[in-house]
């Protein structure tokens, strides 16, 4: 969308705030968060500037997955609380301006599901087609080589109907048929469910993975695999995700969205940016923002960095809107990829690219990975492939919002060790000192917010050297310029012919915000700055 052209939705404008809710507040003193506890910090959320909250599933579920293996779809696990507590923060949250985005996970149930329950008991049920069930090889071995994300087989045999039922994931995942239409008719009623009670939204769980080859095909050999990967990499899933029929699938939840006054669904979606792009549909009948990993999958360097922006930005259908992510509950967090000082410069890229920036809880004060010793892992990703370091659970560990015990999160022993640090990197240390991660981000959003050319203008790279990263956003009447040093040295921005001048109206270091620069800036390590131009860059 061009500027000039029909009214931005909110989900363009806005920015989105990932909560995990297991770790952001415990209201009862169990140590696991719950929804109680988001209600009570949404001040804070609020005080950010954040205009939508995805919170990761709260549903009924076993837990062997900790909420992404779903018993039933319309109930709230009593751990995080009830529906009526539900109603509650969807209430607080609108009340609050913001809106309310919800995890769906339609590829796979628990296999505690009724449905399962029903699926499995004989051939002959007549829920048997809603899962994907296989007789074995004539020696009995499994249908095909695919591989489960979480280590081994994705094939796990049934001795009561004598067949193998498919999981991607856990064992305690059985994925569900989407070829069967009864499936579909089930998921979109679902999805009503919700919608009704006002959610703004859905985050859509591994949205390639629901059509699987019709034919059942092994997968190929991975050629570029190496030993610390996960074992599921050993093979290329040419056949077991991202089928062509998976977007007949997208298009019908679209178009359950639809009937409704501004909805909008995510799709969570790891695959090259030509095969990414699909996802948006023909004619915008897809998912809303197919989310964009690239941040979290390419090298640390201004040179990667651009190039990859200005192909995600090229291949872009009309009327497709970008989106930034610099981590999730999946990914490792970003101040212990690039560093703290680094995080902020990030927190500035993420903050002022063109198109829908999602924060990670904690992100915004510069949480890091916490070490949890191997007898405390409970992540099933890290407990079936031991050895290889794939454990999530140091990226979910709790928020830390102030210095007394447990950080503020809970008064009993929290469902994951806190780091030693927190007495010193928590909300509360950090809300009145000008110079922390939490300062920078809520200046970074305030601009952002209220400058039409940083939340909806256009993107143009701008040529530099070296470590910087440099580009413009601007509308007709304004136009600001970014730089960014990507490396720990100084340098120096010095564009050829291009003269400009301008105010600096955020810097990672503070004591450089209000200065006027002009043809040539020097930048410290580590440092980034948003310039509002007032003079000439072409």
């Amino acid at each position: 969308m061009k500027e000039g052209q029909n009214k931005y939705l909110w989900w363009q404008e806005g920015i989105i705030y990932q909560i995990y809710p297991r770790s952001y507040q415990d209201s009862n003193g169990d140590g696991v968060g719950d929804l109680q506890g988001i209600i009570q910090r949404l001040d804070h959320i609020q005080s950010l500037g954040i205009t939508a909250i995805w919170v990761s599933p709260i549903f009924s579920s076993p837990m062997a997955d900790f909420g992404y293996d779903i018993s039933d779809y319309c109930d709230i696990h009593p751990l995080f609380g009830t529906m009526d507590d539900f109603d509650e923060l969807l209430s607080a949250v609108h009340d609050r301006g913001m809106k309310l985005i919800l995890d769906l996970v339609p590829n796979h149930t628990s296999n505690e599901h009724p449905w399962f329950k029903e699926s499995r008991s004989s051939r002959d049920n007549p829920k048997r087609d809603w899962y994907i069930w296989k007789d074995g090889k004539e020696d009995g071995s499994v249908p095909n080589n695919w591989l489960s994300v979480f280590g081994g087989s994705a094939w796990e045999w049934d001795e009561t109907t004598q067949q193998y039922y498919y999981h991607a994931f856990l064992k305690e995942q059985p994925d569900l048929n989407w070829r069967n239409p009864e499936v579909q008719q089930a998921m979109m009623d679902v999805m009503r469910f919700w919608l009704d009670k006002g959610v703004d939204g859905f985050r859509v769980d591994v949205m390639w993975h629901m059509i699987k080859d019709d034919q059942f095909r092994d997968n190929p050999i991975n050629p570029d695999y190496q030993e610390h990967q996960s074992t599921f990499e050993k093979l290329i899933p040419a056949y077991s995700t991202d089928q062509p029929e998976v977007h007949d699938i997208v298009h019908m939840m679209r178009k359950v969205l639809d009937e409704y006054e501004e909805r909008m669904m995510i799709g969570e979606i790891y695959l090259p940016i030509h095969k990414l792009m699909t996802y948006y549909g023909t004619d915008k009948n897809g998912a809303h923002l197919p989310f964009n990993f690239l941040l979290l999958s390419i090298g640390w360097d201004a040179r990667e960095i651009s190039s990859n922006i200005d192909q995600y930005e090229g291949a872009l259908p009309e009327g497709g809107w970008p989106n930034w992510v610099l981590g999730n509950h999946d990914q490792p967090r970003i101040t212990g990829r690039v560093g703290h000082d680094q995080a902020k410069v990030a927190a500035m890229l993420l903050l002022t690219l063109r198109g829908t920036p999602t924060i990670y809880y904690g992100d915004e004060i510069g949480m890091r990975d916490v070490p949890i010793p191997e007898e405390e892992i409970q992540d099933p990703q890290g407990l079936n492939m031991p050895g290889l370091n794939l454990s999530r659970d140091p990226q979910r560990t709790p928020m830390q919002w102030d210095n007394s015990e447990n950080a503020g999160f809970s008064n009993a022993k929290p469902w994951l060790r806190l780091p030693e640090n927190y007495r010193r990197v928590n909300v509360e240390a950090q809300q009145d000192d000008p110079y922390s991660m939490l300062a920078l981000h809520k200046k970074l959003i305030k601009l952002r917010q209220q400058e039409p050319a940083l939340h909806v203008g256009d993107y143009r790279p701008v040529l530099s050297s070296g470590a910087v990263l440099a580009y413009m956003r601007y509308t007709s009447d304004q136009r600001f310029l970014i730089l960014l040093n990507l490396s720990h040295k100084a340098c120096h921005f010095s564009p050829e012919h291009l003269p400009f001048e301008g105010t600096i109206e955020v810097d990672t270091l503070p004591e450089r915000e209000g200065v006027t620069v002009h043809d040539q800036v020097s930048l410290s390590g580590d440092e980034g700055m948003i310039i509002r131009l007032t003079g000439r860059m072409d």
